[in-house]
């Protein structure tokens, strides 16, 4: 309902290949961590986004989206659904091409108003799991 076929594809394969990890840390025994790893894997560069700023995988991290100094294609949201809205939000400011929720999270109102104002989204789903798909 939140991710079908069509808009997953869009969202990895032509949206773009910078992907902001907002929730990424060094720590090895978070989804975000593997997560990031396989979209790496497959060609995406993942910026992490987490209130430490740490360097994961190699790419310097940020506090927030807003301190990016460069664009993001795709915002991957690994916060709570009740944290997610306000990155979404973020994500639209940025100019982000697309949004990602994980599992488990989800927030109708903000996947309501990121497609409102012209942004691929895919909400309740991993990425880790969809893109080996489409290879």
């Amino acid at each position: 309902m939140y991710g079908d076929a069509a808009t997953i594809r869009k969202i990895l394969t032509e949206l773009g290949d910078t992907w902001a990890v907002v929730g990424l840390s060094s720590n090895r025994g978070r989804a975000a961590y593997g997560v990031a790893q396989v979209l790496q894997r497959f060609g995406k560069r993942v910026v992490p986004v987490h209130p430490k700023a740490e360097t994961v995988h190699g790419e310097r991290g940020y506090a927030s989206l807003a301190d990016i100094p460069f664009d993001v294609d795709v915002v991957d949201v690994f916060v709570n659904s009740d944290l997610a809205g306000a990155v979404a939000d973020e994500a639209v400011a940025k100019g982000a091409k697309g949004v990602w929720f994980q599992l488990g999270v989800v927030d109708e109102s903000a996947y309501a108003r990121t497609r409102a104002a012209g942004l691929e989204m895919v909400m309740d789903r991993c990425p880790a799991i969809e893109i080996p798909r489409l290879v």
